[in-house]
């Protein structure tokens, strides 16, 4: 009787999934920043299909999407049918399941067949909401709650929790919050009604979808979210952090000094508790008798590096910047409770991740507002705003595209005279030029220096992209008007983000081609994680495909002039869990690419950062008395920048951990 449950469960797993008897209707809500409505996923279940219309509001870019479902016996999907729009790009997929066992899928960047097990499921790249309940539903009922994935891998669930949540209207009902492992490099989750006809997905700093009256129990939800990813970080933690109980030494390596940008050989550096005690020549510098001694065998040994352009969004971030070897970070927008939690654990080692610097959010009330609650129109909610980073004990400020203009110089009185950097996006309906001059200390992406040579009205939306994207190739860096700007920021001492690598997503990735960004290491992801990889770019109209790709190349040339001139430049890759610390490593290379020299690189984003936030007296060189944030690199990338994608160990406040260790955890194979 016991492997017969599956088979007899299979008739009310199919109903529930589609829909006993009638048409029935069910309503959802999408919210940005769990507070928000942005949008709505509505889901008319009939037997054995189900229509979606899902639709959110995000900056002016979808998605907006229609979508219609075949189920079949087994609750899962045989036919799957997507059409709309999202981040600017036409979504037109499709998936069938034959008589013959063949299952065949397209979509924009993917077409594709296999003979397949009836339980295969299929998750669309562009799928909506209703795809998850299937999915959750289908492994609640299948044997050991796995199944196989198409085109590739394989999904797990565990159940982690049972809530009762109270709707708005009507009694409470059971939910049980499910992690789902397979889909990402870290499980992620989704919430399932006792009778499976209602589902939820909440995140803190995207978008949450729940049925209609149970906006309320996001928060709930939440917080048991976050309960299991810190059980589970806590004994990660406890596995890969390798604490030593004295003296830690590494002798043998070729250390680079990022003050001089320079290579030296046959260095000993000894480090005690959270700091280094000393450096010097092999055979000069005594070893403790009680020291645990790596042999660095010539590898180069670096100062931990810095992102700082983070978001830290997911439960896998900590873990690949650190594999990465990112040892400090600057979050650039976050939930600030949920961010002060994480710093929190990475502090106390109860989680994997990096050092934490904290820039506030803040946006204007608009129809291209960015996914926050922290907004302000007038100046009293900047002075309010600015007064809570404060007290938080933040660093910096950074302003977002859908602020008013006048607000800005407000905004940089406030931050200057609490001894606060601003940074940002130039807000829509000013120049870049008359940002700095209103006090701005950085410009974040390297589209927003180039719209300051265009006429765009509105930089709120996908223009922002799309305009840079046709005439980027225009804009000369030697030509007067550039170089007027770029004495500016060396007048106003103003730094520059590129997030090039970013860029590089939107101007040069094409569909059904792997990243450019992940070319060296995709293969090595998860199934799930490498498919999206050959998604591609932004939409190119017809006859634009060389002028896309030579906008990307004059935001590299833009990038070498500012670097020559002087301007100061650090190295950030905008990215969250899906692409955190291998992301960073290619904004590297494209640095070089560009004609910055690797060891300048290196100081880029080692000394330089420290230097631009004041953090110089602590981090950033390799030195006696300062913090013990080192990186043991398989190669030398002061003469060829791509090994830094060989980082083989990572000292963070002088905890040792195996890069090999931290990508097996994150699902990704051994590199070569």
């Amino acid at each position: 009787m016991k492997k017969l449950w599956p088979l007899l469960l299979l008739p009310l797993l199919a109903a529930l999934a589609a829909g006993a008897g009638s048409t029935v209707t069910v309503r959802s809500t999408v919210l940005q920043s769990q507070v928000n409505v942005a949008g709505a996923s509505v889901a008319e279940r009939s037997p054995g299909q189900i229509s979606v219309h899902y639709e959110r509001s995000d900056r002016g870019r979808g998605p907006k999407l229609d979508e219609r479902i075949a189920v079949g016996p087994n609750g899962v999907p045989t036919k799957i049918d997507v059409t709309g729009v999202d981040y600017g790009i036409k979504v037109d997929e499709h998936f069938e399941r034959t008589t013959d066992g063949m299952a065949r899928w397209k979509n924009r960047s993917e077409q594709g067949e296999a003979k397949a097990p009836a339980n295969a499921f299929y998750m669309s790249l562009f799928g909506t909401p209703e795809e998850r309940r299937l999915m959750t539903l289908a492994l609640k009922a299948a044997p050991g709650h796995t199944l196989p994935l198409l085109p590739a891998g394989e999904v797990r669930s565990e159940l982690a929790k049972t809530l009762q949540l109270t709707p708005s209207k009507g009694k409470p009902r059971s939910f049980t919050l499910w992690a789902i492992s397979g889909l990402g490099f870290t499980p992620s989750f989704a919430w399932l009604s006792d009778d499976g006809t209602l589902s939820a997905g909440v995140d803190s700093n995207t978008s949450s979808v729940v049925p209609e009256g149970f906006e309320s129990s996001v928060p709930a939800m939440l917080q048991e979210q976050e309960q299991w990813q810190v059980a589970r970080a806590a004994a990660l933690a406890k596995t890969l952090a390798h604490r030593p109980v004295g003296p830690l030494a590494v002798t043998h390596a070729n250390l680079f000094d990022a003050e001089h940008a320079r290579m030296v050989p046959g260095q000993t550096v000894v480090i005690r508790g959270h700091t280094i005690e000393a450096v010097g020549k092999d055979g000069e510098v005594q070893l403790p008798k009680d020291a645990e001694v790596i042999d660095a065998a010539g590898k180069a040994l670096l100062p931990g590096l810095w992102d700082m352009h983070a978001h830290l969004w997911g439960a896998a971030d900590g873990l690949l910047h650190l594999q990465a070897g990112v040892t400090s970070v600057r979050d650039l927008a976050n939930d600030a409770d949920e961010l002060a939690r994480t710093r929190k654990r990475f502090d106390e080692g109860t989680q994997i991740g990096p050092r934490v610097l904290a820039a506030g959010f803040i946006d204007g009330r608009g129809p291209n507002q960015a996914p926050t609650k922290v907004f302000a129109d007038n100046e009293a909610e900047a002075k309010a705003v600015v007064a809570d980073y404060v007290k938080r004990g933040y660093v910096q400020i950074k302003v977002y595209s859908s602020l008013k203009p006048e607000l800005v110089p407000v905004i940089a009185k406030l931050a200057h005279e609490n001894g606060l950097r601003l940074s940002g996006h130039v807000p829509s309906g000013m120049k870049a030029e008359e940002f700095v001059r209103a006090g701005a200390d950085e410009i974040q992406h390297m589209n927003m220096v180039f719209l300051n040579f265009l006429d765009v009205k509105d930089t709120s939306g996908m223009d922002r992209f799309t305009e840079v994207a046709a005439h980027g190739a225009e804009i000369d860096p030697a030509s007067p008007k550039v170089k007027a700007f770029i004495k500016l920021l060396l007048e106003r001492h103003t730094t520059v983000d590129p997030t090039l690598v970013a860029h590089e997503w939107g101007l040069t990735d094409r569909p059904g081609q792997m990243s450019n960004r992940f070319a060296a290491v995709g293969d090595r992801f998860p199934a799930q994680v490498r498919r999206g990889l050959f998604f591609g770019g932004l939409e190119v109209p017809p006859g634009m495909e060389k002028r896309y790709k030579d906008s990307f190349r004059q935001m590299q040339n833009m990038t070498r002039a500012l670097y020559e001139a002087g301007v100061s430049i650090v190295a950030g890759a905008d990215s969250t869990d899906e692409v955190a610390g291998f992301g960073y490593h290619r904004e590297l290379e494209l640095y070089e690419d560009a004609g910055i020299p690797a060891p300048k690189v290196l100081q880029i984003a080692t000394l330089g950062a420290a230097r631009v936030m004041k953090k110089d007296q602590e981090l950033g060189t390799i030195a006696p008395g300062k913090l013990a944030d080192l990186i043991l690199v398989d190669g030398d990338p002061s003469k060829h920048i791509s090994d830094i994608r060989k980082v083989r160990t990572v000292i963070k406040d002088g905890t040792r951990y195996v890069v090999s260790e931290l990508d097996q955890a994150l699902g990704v194979r051994p590199a070569p």
